[in-house]
Order: structure tokens, then C-alpha cells, then sequence
């Protein structure tokens, strides 16, 4: 009998963990050959079709998510069409909530799995091998435990599977070498739960937080550091719930790590003294933390129950910032009850105001099995019905309200997150709050992808928020152009200076003199572009002056300046 384990990523770059952990589960079962297949919800319908036809399972499981729950659905039904006496497993949180919903308004689906799936996969494949293609007896399924099925006319549930004390009793999906890693990115868990309970999170529904040992996590992490795992996620909920827990897990990666990064979600009002010094000795760009602070109004946390000390959170933010190379991502939840549109400013000025990284908005999804689904309901709100389940309006937001926050989304994106900008928005901060250039900002309907078209569509947005600036900011605005790539032979006319000589035509440097000047190896390949400034932006405190600046684009994708001042 030949499994098929399944599932639509929302990008290329991702990996499932799921598919390899169930096949590592059920890899001991007698007479079951399993075989993954990975696709994404950007690919054809019908080249993705093929594809898992091709493969003549007898069972096909599919992991479900929000992001690709509705072509699941059409592509299994399609599968099925094709291959009536194919069994459709769906598992996973989109199918784990109101399952009974979703079997009767999709018949083709003949059984559900709830929750964690390992054990519950494992029988039902011990089960279907005995039967040699045939119906597996309603008796032997109502014995297992965690799942929906089908029975005739009728669909029946069986009593939740409890979840094992012992994670590691499930098979590793790297020792068994089962899970992919020539992907970018590479999920693994060492805990699962979380110690919090927040409403609007999936992670509240299970209680308490259970973890890995030491030893396996350690095996785990060797696999993937040995091979070269570009970017290790770790999907742990709050991955400091335990402080000394987490040091020795960090403490391991300094020793052991070749040249990975790593990427944790963090509750930063939980990093002690002893975590912050060790995270010193973290190399730059080595570590990502991922902080959800969600809002700072404490009277909406409480409702969602959500246990933080934003003053302690902020103060550890603030010292990762200034003593450590880690990257910050601080995130929001816009919509939470008792939030307004203002009161969604103040928060994103706070986070502003400590200059993460990254910064991340996102309207609030009412999920499937959420306790936010019954504060909605008692508080008027009004969602999609259709996944992600957006909030479109809220005793506090109205539904322009909520686009005004999606387009702000867009615009951190675009301003913020995309590192483009950091000169230009470095000047603007000097003389006004940043908020309004996100809060005011206008989805262009011809996005260009060319350097020229996002820096004058920039510039053009920012003169309508900050119209006194248009003259200052052109400076920071054509540093930032060109330390985002080569400009070709002259910069564009919207960034050149009044009486300015043509730059690009500046005479630099030899190229001989410049390797010499930066210490580059004799090999080195590069190009340079020069172009004069009133400041140099690539010192602190930029001091003025006549500067001439050399851009050197590196052959690694280094960009370096040379700086000389232009004697009269």
C-alpha cells in the first residue's frame, strides 16, 4: 500500500515539518510505502494535479492551513474524481476545527485527523494495510482515537486522542532523513505548547508546554547545522518560556554552528540577565527574534489574556538593540478588542520609537478553535467567513478603518522592512514622526519592479505627507539609491542636484588605488560609482562638507564607500 503525505506551501523557500514528522511515524508500519511531495498554492492547479496522480497512491493525506485549505479542497475532490477508490485524509488546524462541517460539505474527504497526528496516522495506516484495499469495519475505526470519519451516511467522531507526555517517542523526521533539507529554510520544533493563553492564538487551546530532551534536541540541531541549513526556524510558540532552558539551547549553537541562522519566537519581557549575556557573544546576523508585542494598551491584552510586561518588554529591546547584532522583528495584531484606529497608531509608534528591524502588521484572523471566536461574537465583530477569516469591522474599526491598517502593512513593507530607506527615513525621524508615512500611504496601482520606479514613487509619496522636506531629503534619498545597487551610468533625474555636476561621470579613484585604499584581496572584482554629497552619510552624526563618495559593488554583493573631501 503506497501513502502519499502532502501539503501546499505558500512559498518555495518553506518546508513542511508536518509530512516528515508523520512519515517518520508511520515509517514502521508494515507493507506501507510512503513517498512526500511538496508543492506551492503560486503553482498551476494542474501541473500540481498531475503531479500527485502520477504517484497512484491508495491514500492520500493532506496538510491543511489557512493559506491553502480552499485549493486543498478542490485539488483532493479532483484526485478523487480520478481515482474513486483513492482514501482522502486531511489533517492539520484548518481540518482539525468543525471537521464534521467540513466532511458533510465535502464528501470526497473520508477521514479527519485531529491534532497532533503522529500516533493517530500510525494506527490508521496498520489498519488500512490489514484491510487490503477494503473498507476498514466502522468497529476498528471508532477504536481510534482522535479522528472523523465516515460511515455510511453518517459522520462520526471518536473520543480526543490525549497527547503524549514523551515527545521524543516520535521518530526524528532529520535522523530518519525523511525531512528535506536543501531548502532555504528548515522548520524544527523542541517544544510544543505554550505557557501563555492569548485568545486570538491556536497555541492557547492546549495546556501547558511540553519539551524535547536535551539529548534529542541536540542530535536535531547537529543535523542540520552539519549540513548547511541555510535558516533554521525553530516553530517553538515561546521559545524562552524556560530562561535556563533556552541557554543551553543557544549555548549549543555558539559551539556547534557552522554557518547557519537561526530564527525563534521570543517573549522578550522573559529574557533574563544570564540570557542577555550570553546573547552578546551571538555573531551578527546570526540570530532573528521574533517578539510579538501585538498591542500597548494593557486593558486590551487583558481581554485576550495576554500576560506581558510591555515596560520590561521594551527595555529588553532596547538593550538587544544596543548590545547585540541580533535581528529584531516586532510584530502587531491590529483589531483586538477596545483597540481603535488610534489607538493602532500609538502602538505602532512604540514600536517605531525602538527602531527593530522589522516590523509586522497584520488585521486580526479569528481562527478556527480560537476562544477569540466567542469574544467576537459577544462583541459584535464582523469577519470573513472564508479563510484567513480577516476582521472586517469591529466595535472600535470601521471596515475603512481596517484597510487604512492593511495598506500601512503594505507600506512598513515597502519603507520600513525592505532596509531601502534607511538614510532617507533616518532624516526624516530628525525633524517628524514616522507613523504618518506608513499610516498615509497610498497603494500605488502600477507597482514597478526597477530601483528608479520605488525610489521616485517613495519620493513622490513622501513630499504629500511632509511637503517641507522635498529639498532636504533628496540628498539621504540618492546615498540610499545607490547603496541598493549600481546605478548604471547616472543616477535618475528626480535624485540629482541643482547645479551638480553629472554624477556618475566623477572622477573616482583608480580601481588599483581603491583595493589598495579598502585593503581588498588582489583578486577582488568590483565596480564604483561616484557622486558628490553635502554630507557624509556613511559616518555618524553626518558631518558636513564637499564629499565626494565612491560606491563599490563588490562581485560577493558587498556594497563598500570610499569618502575623500573635495578641496576647493
Amino acid at each position: 500500500m503506497k501513502l502519499l503525505l502532502t501539503t501546499l506551501l505558500s512559498k518555495y523557500i518553506h518546508s513542511s515539518l508536518a509530512l516528515p514528522t508523520i512519515a517518520a511515524a508511520c515509517a514502521k508500519v508494515p507493507g506501507l510505502g510512503i513517498v512526500i511531495r511538496e508543492h506551492t498554492v503560486n503553482e498551476r492547479p494542474a501541473d500540481i494535479l498531475r503531479s500527485l496522480i502520477s504517484e497512484d497512491a491508495d491514500v492520500a493525506a493532506f496538510s491543511c492551513y489557512i493559506w491553502n485549505i480552499e485549493q486543498t479542497l478542490r485539488l483532493s475532490a479532483e484526485m478523487k474524481l480520478l481515482n474513486p477508490g483513492l482514501f482522502v485524509i486531511f489533517g492539520g488546524p484548518e481540518a482539525s476545527y468543525g471537521s464534521h462541517d467540513l466532511m458533510s460539505a465535502h464528501p470526497h474527504i473520508d477521514a479527519i485527523v485531529h491534532g497532533e497526528g503522529e500516533d493517530t496516522m500510525a494506527e490508521m495506516m496498520q489498519l488500512l494495510v490489514a484491510s487490503s484495499g477494503s473498507a476498514i469495519p466502522d468497529d476498528r475505526l471508532s477504536e481510534l482515537q482522535g479522528i472523523t470519519f465516515r460511515s455510511g451516511d453518517e459522520i462520526i467522531t471518536t473520543g480526543a486522542r490525549l497527547n503524549s507526555d514523551s515527545l521524543d517517542s516520535s521518530p526524528s523526521p532529520f535522523a530518519t532523513g525523511l525531512a528535506d533539507l536543501s531548502k532555504p529554510l528548515v522548520y524544527i520544533e523542541t517544544s510544543r505548547g505554550c505557557p501563555f493563553s492569548c485568545a486570538f492564538c491556536l497555541s492557547s487551546i492546549e495546556n501547558g508546554v511540553r519539551t524535547f530532551s536535551f539529548p534529542r534536541i541536540e542530535q536535531d540541531l547537529e543535523i542540520l547545522m552539519e549540513h548547511g541549513v541555510e535558516t533554521i526556524k525553530f516553530v517553538d510558540r515561546t521559545f524562552n518560556y524556560d530562561a535556563g532552558r533556552a541557554n543551553r539551547i543557544w549555548e549549543f549553537i555558539l559551539t556547534h554552528n557552522r554557518k547557519s541562522r537561526f530564527h525563534f519566537e521570543i517573549a522578550a519581557d522573559l529574557l533574563t540577565d544570564e540570557n542577555l549575556t550570553l546573547l552578546k557573544r551571538v555573531p551578527d546576523n546570526t540570530f532573528r527574534f521574533e517578539i510579538g508585542v501585538q498591542s500597548i494598551a494593557a486593558e486590551t491584552l487583558d481581554i485576550v489574556g495576554r500576560k506581558t510586561d510591555l515596560e520590561r518588554l521594551f527595555a529588553n529591546v532596547e538593550r538587544l538593540q544596543e548590545e547585540t547584532g541580533i535581528t529584531m522583528h516586532l510584530d502587531l495584531v491590529a483589531g483586538l478588542p477596545g483597540e481603535d484606529f488610534d489607538g493602532f497608531v500609538r502602538s505602532l509608534e512604540r514600536l517605531i520609537a525602538v527602531k527593530p528591524h522589522h516590523i509586522q502588521v497584520e488585521p486580526l484572523k479569528l481562527l478556527k478553535g480560537t476562544a477569540m471566536r466567542k469574544i467576537a461574537r459577544e462583541r459584535n465583530y464582523t469577519f470573513s467567513p472564508f479563510p484567513p477569516y480577516r476582521i472586517l469591522n469591529t466595535p472600535w474599526l470601521t471596515f475603512g478603518d481596517v484597510c487604512r491598517i492593511e495598506d500601512c502593512s503594505e507600506a512598513l513593507e515597502e519603507i520600513y522592512n525592505s532596509g531601502r530607506f534607511e538614510t532617507s527615513l533616518e532624516m526624516v525621524a530628525q525633524h517628524h514622526a514616522l507613523t504618518p508615512l506608513f499610516t498615509l500611504w497610498s497603494p500605488s496601482k502600477s507597482k514597478g519592479s526597477r530601483l528608479s520606479v520605488i525610489f521616485e514613487q517613495f519620493l513622490n509619496h513622501l513630499k504629500k505627507v511632509f511637503p517641507g522636506l522635498t529639498e532636504s531629503i533628496i540628498e539621504p534619498l540618492r546615498f540610499d539609491y545607490c547603496m541598493n545597487g549600481h546605478p548604471g551610468h547616472s543616477l535618475p533625474s528626480f535624485l540629482k542636484g541643482k547645479d551638480e555636476p553629472e554624477a556618475g561621470l566623477i572622477r573616482p579613484a583608480s580601481q588599483k588605488e581603491i583595493a589598495k585604499r579598502l585593503s581588498l584581496a588582489r583578486e577582488s572584482r568590483f565596480r564604483t560609482f561616484s557622486a558628490r554629497f553635502a554630507r557624509d552619510y556613511s559616518t555618524a552624526g553626518w558631518p558636513e562638507g564637499d564629499f565626494r563618495i565612491t560606491f563599490i559593488y563588490c562581485s560577493s554583493g558587498k556594497i563598500l564607500h570610499l569618502v575623500e573631501r573635495v578641496l576647493m
